[in-house]
Order: C-alpha cells, then structure tokens, then sequence
C-alpha cells in the first residue's frame, strides 16, 4: 500500500486528539460527581423526610421534593463558585473544560426545543403607522392567512394582496411618513417592497440578537440557536431547561428598552445606604439582631478613598480585591465582614481634564458574574431594601472593556426609576437609529425620537447634564452615556468607547423600540430528565449490545481476520465521538441511532473486502495476491456504496430540522471515517502483520459452507418477482388512500405522553376524551399499557397565552376516571405527564416540503451518480425501481399496520430519516451487484445477459447477506433495547434492510435483462 507513512500520520494523530478532546468530557464529569457528592454531604444537615414527618406519606413526598431542590440549588451554587478550580493536574479550568466537552442533547437530558416565528405583520402595520384603511389591513390579513400554508415570505404576498384589491393603488403613501425619507410618497411599489425587505431583516436580526441575550441569561450550558431569515423563524433547544412557563413568557415577550436616571457616589442617600446594608447584612450572617436604625455612618473606604481624583478603578483589579477577604488569615468570626463590599470593586470618581470638575462614574462599580447569585440574595432582602431610595433599582450591564479576561466582569449601576418603578422615556419612542461618526471621527450612535419622545429626552438631559442616563433593553444596561448639553429637539448622538461592531448592535437594540416584531412560539417539545435518560440507557445498551454481537461475528465468520475489522471498528467509533465533540456537536438519541448505525457501516466496509478476499484465495492465489486483489477489486464497489448513502444523509441533513439533523450528522462523520478505517487503516494493520511473515486467516468452518457454491438461478424468477412488485406498487398507491398516522410535526396538533399508575384501558380513555375535547383523539400505547401518548388538535388554530393551559386542563379533566382520586392539576403536570408537544399548522407546511424535497432528491442524487458511474440507463432505470419498491414496502407496512401493532407507527421526521436511510443501504446492496456484473461482463465475452447477471449474483451473495446481516442486528438491537424514541425508525429501518436486500437480487438485477436485451452490460475488459 503507498502512503503507509502518511496513513499511519493520520490514524496516530487522530487517536491523539480524539483522546484529548473526550479527556475534558471525564475530567468535567469527574468534578460534577464530586460537587454532587458535597451537595448531597451538606444536605444531610437536614432532618429526613421519615425523621420530620413521620407515618405521613404525603408530607415525606412533598418534603423529599424540598430536599431535591435544595441540594439541586446547592450543587448549582458549587458549580458556580468552582469554575475557576483547575482540572487535569492543572492544564485546564473546570470552565474551560465544560466548554469542550461532548453535549448531550435535549432528548437525552430533558428540557425544551422551541422553533419561534418572528412576526412580521406587526412590523409592517407599524410602518404604515397603523393605518385603520380598511383595504390595507384586509390585505395585510389574507397575507397573513395565505403565509400559513406557503414558503413565500408575508411581505411578497401582501404586495399581491393589496394588488388584487387595489388594482391602480400604490403602497407609498402609506409609508412615506415614518420612513425617514427613505420611501417618497411617489415611490414605485417595488421601492416599497425593497424598503420592508430591508426592515423585515433588521428586525429579524434585532429579535435573534435579543432572543440569544435572553437565553444566555437561562445559564444552559451551549444552547443551540439557528436562525432562519428566509422563513423567519429561529430553532432554540434548551437543554435541562424545564420551567416552560417560564421559557415562554421570557422568549415571547416585547423587547423592554428604556431610558432611566442613574444614582452615582454623589448621591449621599445611596452612599449611606450601602454602607448600611453592607452592615446590616453582616450582622444578618453573624446571627445578630438586625437593627431598625437609620444612623449616618461616614462611606467606608471602599467608596470614599479616592486617593488620586485623576485616576480611574482599573477592571484588572477585580479578581484580586473580590477575593482578598478569602486568602487573608483572618478570625473565624470576622469572616463575615463587608459581605456586600467585599463582592464588588466599587468604582472611583475622577477630575474632567478639561473642565477641572469630579466625574462620578454611571456604574458603582464591578462584579464577577459567578457573585451576582450571592449579590441578589442579600439585595432581596426587605432590611436591605429599606436602605435605599425607594425609587432605586439595582441592574448589572455591559463593561467597556474588550480584555478577554473580563468576559465574566459585570458593571453594577443603580437605576432611578419613577415612583411606580417604570421609566419616564420608553423605547417605542424612538423613530430611526444609526450607527455613525461624531465630529472628531470617533464612532458614535445617532437617535431620533418623535414629539412626545423629544419633549421627555428635553426634560431628562436637562436634569442631567454633565451625569449619565442609562440605555436598558430588558433590565439590562447596554450603555449610561453622559449628557454634554440639554437636547431639546429630539436628535441625539451617543459617543463613547464604541468598537463598530459595538455601535452597530446598540443602534439596531435602539431602534427595536419602534419594530414591533415580536417572536411567537410555533413549535415546542418539552422533555423530562426521566424521558431523556431513559433515553440515554436505552441508546447506550443498545450500542454496547450491538457492539458485541457484530464483535463476535467478526470473528466467528472471518477468523483471525475479524480481528482487523474489530480494531478498525473501535478505531471508527472513538474518531466518530472524539470529532462530533470537537466539533461542538451536540449529541441527541437519533444520534447514537446514528452511532449505531456507524457500527453496521463500518464492518460492512470490511465484510465487502473480507468476503473478495477469500474469493481471490479460493482461486488459488497467495495470501499475499490475494489480499492486494481483494482491496483493489473492491474498492469500486466500497466507495459507490459509501457514496450513495453518504448523499442521502448529506440531504437529510440539509432538510432535516432538530433531532434528525444530529442522526444526518452523526451518519455523515461516521461514513467518512468508515472509509478511512475500513479502507487505509485496516490494510495498514494487514501489511503489518503479513510483513512478519504471518497472515491472518480469513475462513471458519461455518463461512466454508456457507454461499460458497451458490449457483441460483434467480434470474429465473424475475417473472414471479415482477409479480411481487406490481402488488407492492399497487398497495403502495393505495396507501395514499387508506392513510396513515401522521406524527404530530406533520399533522399539527398537541400530542401528550402520560404514565398512569396501572394499565388502562385505550377505548375507555379514547370515549373520555372524546366527551372532554369534542373530538376523537389518536391515541397509542408507548412501550408499556400504562404509558399513552395522546394526540389532539382541539383548539389546534386558536393563539392566546392561556391556550396551552386550557388544552392540558382539559386534558386533564377527561383522564379524571383513570387518575388516582384527589390528585391536582400541578401534581398531573409534573408526575403524570411525561412528554409534550406543539406544532401550529404553520410550521406543518415547512416540515411536510422538507421531507419531501429531502425523499425527491435523495432518489434523482443517486440516480445521476449511478447513470455517471455506470455510463448506461438501464442501472439507473433499475436503481429507480428499486428504490420505489423499498419505499412502497415501508409505506405499506406503515399504512397497513399501524392498528395491529403494539407501538406507534407514525410518519415524522424520524420516519424521512428511516426511509432515506433505507435508500442509501438498498443501494449499497444493489451497488454490489452491479459492480460484480460490469466486471463479469468485462471477462465473460461470450455469455448472455442472464446468466452474466446470475453468476454475479451468486458471487456476492455472501457479501450481500452478511453486510445487510450486520445492519439489520445493530437495527433489531436498537429496536429492543433502544427505548421509545427510536422504536418507529428502527422498526422502518429493519423493514427496509429486509425489502433492500430483496429489491438488490430480485428487482434491480432482472431489470437489466429485459431492457435493452441485446445491448453488453458493460465494455470489454482492455488487454494490458
């Protein structure tokens, strides 16, 4: 073999960093264990649920629930305050080392996945300065319908509706006003388009800017958020996130910009008060009386010790004085000393260069993030409260420090608010933002307000010049300029210590106040930690089952020769893992589905190999010939196989959305490193062993005897099998009629999975929800009698904040009879209900399109690569047919059986999944054949068609067997032991292993024969 040097370069390189990027994996599970093993020390404090509620069962549950979240709180609080702790003898930060880490995802460690809809009517009726023309908004409405069951986007189509009803009339007119002369009142419709267009795309990245600041506030460890500005909707997954109200409330409310007064040290009143709530806290820690007392005390010299007014506190410095108190040898009962100050480096006035005058700076001072925690607590308490100015709020915002240390550095401001605690200037008086240059060229923010905005911003900049006034977006402060001058005429220019990109994102945050677009959730699933590690066990049995039983095939089919594709096969897995972590990929049950599949993959490269190895042995030649002619001969057939499935997962991931794109990627890696690993590294290991004058062998007793005198004659019996396949063809085609179940993401609706006490019986409890929700729903047992999953479209159409509440209410009133008696609506929700799922008809459209243009394409990609690789129809014509009869036969199962059967059988995107999969695997099957025909036919001049066909056939049909032998057992395993949500596309999948392998021999091959009868199946082999 060439390139031995370079290979093994690779293989030694890879193994290295695949180790090292999954050695962050154990070093942070290792350090969670051992802040959970303190959690759970330091909860035994408490008393029990048997020692304090003795003989009572419902007070020890409810207590016991207690318990569990004061150690969960517990053990985040270590986390947090060990992020910094050094891991790895030193190397790395338990920080760091999170970051790196292989990412579970939702499924596996519960949360929540939530596909939002940024809504762009709002915006456009905002433009048009809520117009009450009745022709506009009619038209804006029957866009907004027709965008439910379209892939256009809102403002192409309410351009055409506004056409239809108003023929002659133009759209400039009503835009014109608020555009800032950006649109003339002559302007052409196609200039108003342009002008939305470009407004829509702000917006939209204004939403996803604000979203990501709001979920980065949730604390998930990598959330995954993708943005999809052509239908304008971002895919959010927030793993261990399980407070849906939550979730929803914050992700869908309006961004909240205003512009608040700022409290600085020249405040005397805050000066005092912080002193006196760093006191009283103090004596709260210590166990002391908290005094009612509102004694002046002097500022401590956190605050007042200015030394050089000239200078400014330093950021750098943070890290040293927050945790000076905890290296200082000081007395036990002194360590409570200044708990506030002794958190944040408070910020020191200076003297203005120019006009000689002390600044106070905006911001008191800095705080690490991993202290906020402790901060809020002591500021939340009501002695600490009564401190302060009553019209004083404390936020945390941005610093001006680009120093990648301070990445964790928060500035603490303390805002002045009205008597009511609102803003005296909202945003949504803003009229136009920008990022520009000041007179003196330094970037800077221009801003523009209307008539009521421009008479508040007077009144405010001239109560506070020469002080600053904050910019906060969600009580967040994004920045607290100074005010130089009074601006009385509403145009404002912000400058500062501004990066572009900084100036940009704070201009675009300014102008959200007058872009309505808020986002609405279109689409979300809610998982229990329960589900998903029930979900992780059953993935990883299944994968450690699979895992031995093709370990031993291995062996026991090709002797010490298994021994090679056993080590190529580790090898596979550990790139596979060690990459997707390198990678940042986030790691889902689809996923180890496709890791499991990587293992039918990545033997099956060896098999192909093996199996023409042995062939060229049974020929009589040397171990040494006969291993170089086995890898060169298949080579063709390996790399055409490899690259037809390969195509269809490169399509599935393309069109695939959420948990079918971590399969599509999981399947993409591991196909690329089967070739590696089955192709160079394999071969290196061969060459190794064979150049100590050893060799492996390749033949058992049990693979002498099988397939190795086949000589069937199936060609014989394309006739029957024509037969065969025109019932399959008509009962696939019937399908289209008789139905089938379709999953909740293509049909629309809400589906529940809920776990009963004790088995139920489905028709009483399909009778009682039919009573409660007017409408039959569909439901199917999942895994177990006492397990359902619940699917019902009852107000399905309607939109509302209470809606989601109402349907599981009601929900819950229909199951009563089947319920223990007493139990209340919160206790259903979180012990009862498992698993919820919502998808608004509008994103059923999309996810019904993408599934289909993923199948349509799938089936002309391979076709072109077998029409390029093959120079002739007829292997085309024949990948067609097979591929339709692969297909019609999982259809009908699924159509047919999905009453008989005691799981769901559903169309999802885990069936698109299953069936595309299919496709790649029928063609590495039917890839085989075709390639051992074209050789044959190359050397058998004098031979007919048929029998060229058979004598192919029968030559790999051990081939054949044994690679689809190895997918359906990893398959059949994955479908015992892989849990509920991989059951469908397994269960597609082991149908579709079957019917591929069928399709391969009776289907594909005979087509060749009675098209184009007299025509050579392939060009004579050229004498060298």
């Amino acid at each position: 073999m060439q390139l031995k040097g370079l290979v093994r370069f690779f293989a030694i390189a890879l193994i290295l960093i695949c180790l090292y990027q999954l050695s962050f994996t154990w070093f942070v599970r290792s350090h969670e264990k051992a802040m959970d093993e303190k959690a759970q020390a330091w909860i035994k404090r408490f008393p029990t649920p048997e020692q304090k509620y003795p003989g009572n069962k419902e007070l020890q549950a409810i207590y016991a629930d207690s318990l569990a979240e004061i150690k969960k709180d517990r053990l985040q609080r270590l986390l947090d305050s060990t992020k910094d702790t050094k891991l790895a003898f030193g190397l790395t930060t338990y920080r760091s080392a999170k970051e790196k880490e292989l990412m579970l995802g939702l499924d596996l460690q519960g949360g929540m996945s939530v596909t939002m809809e940024v809504g762009l009517d709002g915006l456009i009726k905002s433009l048009a300065n809520y117009t009450k023309d009745p022709v506009f908004n009619k038209a804006l409405n029957a866009a907004v319908a027709r965008k439910a069951n379209s892939g256009a986007d809102l403002i192409t189509l309410f351009r055409e509706e506004y056409k239809k009803l108003n023929p002659s009339g133009g759209l400039a007119s009503f835009f014109a006003a608020r555009s800032a002369g950006k649109v003339k009142f002559d302007a052409s419709d196609d200039a108003v388009g342009n002008y939305l267009k470009e407004q829509a795309t702000a917006a939209f990245n204004n939403t996803f800017r604000i979203l990501r600041t709001r979920i980065d506030r949730f604390g998930v460890a990598s959330p995954t958020i993708n943005p999809d500005p052509a239908k304008g909707i971002i895919n959010i997954e927030l793993a261990g996130v399980n407070d849906k109200e939550r979730v929803r409330s914050y992700l869908q409310s309006t961004a909240n910009l205003q512009f608040f007064e700022v409290y600085t040290f020249e405040s005397r009143d805050l000066q005092e008060g912080l002193v006196a709530a760093d006191k009283a806290v103090q004596d709260y820690l210590n166990g002391t009386q908290v005094a009612d007392t509102t004694k002046k005390e002097e500022v401590t010299a956190a605050v007042k010790e200015t030394g050089d007014t000239t200078k400014t506190a330093t950021l750098s410095g943070i890290n040293k004085t927050t945790t000076a108190g905890a290296k200082t040898n000081v007395p036990k009962d002194s360590l409570n000393q200044n708990p506030i100050a002794r958190l944040i480096q408070f910020s020191q006035p200076y003297a203005d260069q120019s006009s000689g005058r002390t600044i106070f700076p905006a911001a008191l001072g800095y705080i690490q993030s991993k202290d906020t925690g402790t901060l809020n607590d002591y500021l939340k308490l009501d002695f600490v409260k009564a401190k302060f100015p009553s019209n004083l709020a404390f936020m945390y915002g941005k610093t001006e420090s680009s120093d990648a240390s301070m990445k964790d550095i928060l500035a603490f401001y303390a805002i002045k608010t009205l008597d009511n605690g609102q803003a005296e200037l909202e945003g949504d008086h803003i009229s136009s933002a920008a990022q520009d240059f000041d007179e003196r060229g330094r970037i800077a923010i221009k801003m523009n307000m209307d008539k009521i905005g421009s008479n508040i911003w007077a009144k405010m900049t001239t109560r506070n010049v020469g002080k600053p006034i904050a910019i906060v977006l969600d009580n967040f402060v994004y920045s607290a300029p100074n005010v130089n001058d009074p601006i009385t005429t509403g145009n404002s220019q912000i400058s500062g210590n501004y990066t572009l990109k900084e100036a940009q994102d704070l201009s675009e945050i300014l102008e959200s106040g007058k872009l309505p677009a808020p986002a609405k959730i279109v689409q979300e699933q809610q998982v229990g930690p329960t589900l998903g590690s029930e979900s992780v066990k059953g993935g990883a049995l299944s994968f450690g089952i699979s895992f031995l039983v093709i370990f031993i095939l291995m062996l026991v089919y090709f002797n010490t020769g298994g021994w090679v594709a056993n080590i190529a096969l580790i090898l596979n897995l550990l790139f596979t893992v060690g990459i997707l972590s390198a990678l940042g990929f986030t790691l889902t049950a689809p996923g180890i589905a496709g890791l499991v599949l990587t293992i039918g993959m990545a033997v099956d490269t060896n098999v192909i190999i093996f199996e023409r190895i042995k062939e060229e042995l049974t020929k009589g030649k040397s171990y040494q010939a006969a291993v170089n002619d086995g890898y060169k001969r298949s080579l063709a057939p390996v790399l055409d196989g490899h690259i037809t499935t390969l195509l269809t997962a490169i399509i599935l991931a393309y069109f695939g959305l959420g948990p079918v794109l971590g399969f599509a990627t999981t399947q993409i890696i591991g196909i690329l490193l089967s070739l590696f690993c089955g192709i160079l590294v394999s071969r290196l290991i061969t060459d190794w062993y064979t150049n100590k004058n050893r060799h492996f062998e390749y033949f058992t007793k049990i693979s002498r005897s099988i397939f190795q005198k086949a000589a069937f004659k199936f060609i014989e019996y394309r006739k029957i099998a024509y037969v065969i396949s025109a019932i399959i063809f008509l009962l696939g085609i019937s399908t289209f009629f008789n139905g089938f179940d379709e999953g909740v993401e293509f049909a629309g609706g809400r589906s529940y999975t809920v776990k009963f006490d004790k088995p139920v019986n489905v028709e009483a409890v399909r009778d009682d929800l039919k009573a409660a929700f007017g409408e039959s729903p569909i439901i199917k047992t999942v895994n177990s009698n006492n397990q359902l999953n619940i699917t019902t479209s009852f107000k399905i159409e309607e939109t509302g904040n209470n809606i989601d509440s109402l349907v599981e209410r009601t929900l819950y009133t229909g199951l009563q009879k089947h319920l223990p008696a007493g139990l209340n609506f919160t206790d259903f929700e979180t012990k009862y209900k498992q698993s919820s799922q919502t998808v608004l008809p509008t994103i059923s459209d999309d996810l019904k399109a993408g599934a289909t243009k993923a199948t349509i394409f799938a089936v002309i990609a391979i076709c072109l690569y077998i029409f390029l690789r093959f120079r002739d129809w007829r292997y085309s014509l024949g990948t067609i047919f097979s591929l339709m009869h692969d297909v019609f036969v999982t259809l009908i199962v699924f159509s047919y059986a999905r009453t008989i059967v005691p799981f769901p059988l559903e169309i999802d995107q885990h069936f698109i999944a299953a069936i595309l999969t299919v496709i790649g695997f029928s063609m590495n099957d039917t890839v085989i054949v075709y390639d051992r025909i074209r050789e044959d036919s190359g050397m058998l001049k004098g031979m007919n068609n048929g029998a060229i066909i058979n004598k192919a056939i029968n030559e790999t049909l051990s081939r054949t067997i044994m690679t689809s032998l190895t997918v359906f057992l990893t398959i059949l395993i994955l479908f015992i032991f892989g849990g509920e949500v991989t059951k469908g596309f397994s269960f597609a999948m082991m149908i579709g292993v079957f019917t591929g392998t069928y399709s391969s021999i009776f289907v594909a091959a005979p087509i060749l024969v009675d098209f184009a009868k007299d025509k050579p199946l392939g060009k004579p082999n050229k004498e060298k």
